[in-house]
């Protein structure tokens, strides 16, 4: 599970046209469904592109990262957004590092999300079933955990795609996939080209040609079955399960590419 390290610096750059707002909304649907929370736990964090809109909004954010780098690029947002006094009331996030499977707050939380396929990172049906009882354990009586995940579909078309390339005049990546259908898994490979900027000490411009770092860069990531993670929350304790397809507050079917979970904690 050991990645994002130099690419954590990378990461908004290449990663810009990710719908954030789109799972904004969802959240927000849940939500009006489910009831508003005041303290919310973002696992898999990131560099703060969620958790960082829900302050601002006035939540309370524990915002759990396994990486130090991604968090540290997200308390640098997040303090560009305290200078320009974008976060309203009693909003904040508290940056923890810590795994998903294994995670703790002084307090238990109204809500527990772990959006942008981080659930996929989890290799073995051991470490699903640890994050899920840890989220349950996390959560105040009557919180609910709102998730998303590739589903196998999605990760053979990300076989049958790649490879992908971005080719722009200061970044460029190659990016492919090679998928065990055995095992549902997938691995990313990505090589970056990132254009070394006068300040670090490379010359640039066209007087003293350019110079470019290269990153390596490997993910790999496994999809189940939605009837088995449904299984596995139930099995911890969750009800009130509920599967939707593709950020459409509808249930999820067969050609759904990336599925959201919403599972209440029972209350007392």
């Amino acid at each position: 599970m050991v990645a994002y390290n130099q690419f954590a610096y990378y990461y908004d750059r290449l990663m810009e046209d990710m719908p954030y707002a789109e799972w904004l909304e969802f959240l927000q649907k849940c939500w009006k469904q489910y009831g508003l929370p005041q303290t919310i736990a973002d696992l898999g964090c990131g560099t703060g592109s969620i958790a960082l809109p829900l302050a601002q909004q006035g939540y309370e954010v524990f915002g759990i990262d396994l990486s130090e780098d991604m968090l540290a690029v997200a308390q640098q947002k997040a303090q560009e957004a305290e200078s320009q006094h974008l976060f309203q009331g009693k909003g904040r996030v508290t940056w923890l590092q810590q795994d998903l499977r294994d995670w703790s707050l002084p307090i238990q939380v109204d809500a527990v999300i772990s959006l942008c396929d981080c659930v996929n990172y989890l290799l073995e049906q051991e470490d699903v079933q640890q994050a899920f009882m840890q989220a349950f354990e996390g959560l105040k009586a009557g919180g609910i955990f709102v998730f998303d995940v590739h589903t196998p579909l999605q990760l053979q078309s990300y076989a049958e795609e790649q490879p992908f390339f971005l080719n722009e005049d200061d970044i460029a990546y190659i990016w492919t996939s090679e998928l065990d259908e055995e095992r549902c898994e997938i691995e990313h490979a990505l090589t970056i080209f990132s254009q070394v900027p006068p300040s670090s000490g490379g010359k640039s411009g066209s007087e003293h040609g350019n110079h470019f770092l290269r990153l390596e860069e490997y993910h790999v990531q496994r999809a189940y079955s939605l009837s088995w993670l449904k299984q596995q929350l139930m099995a911890v304790g969750f009800n009130d399960v509920a599967c939707y397809g593709d950020f459409v507050w509808k249930p999820a079917t067969d050609t759904t590419q990336r599925a959201f979970f919403v599972a209440r904690k029972p209350l007392d």
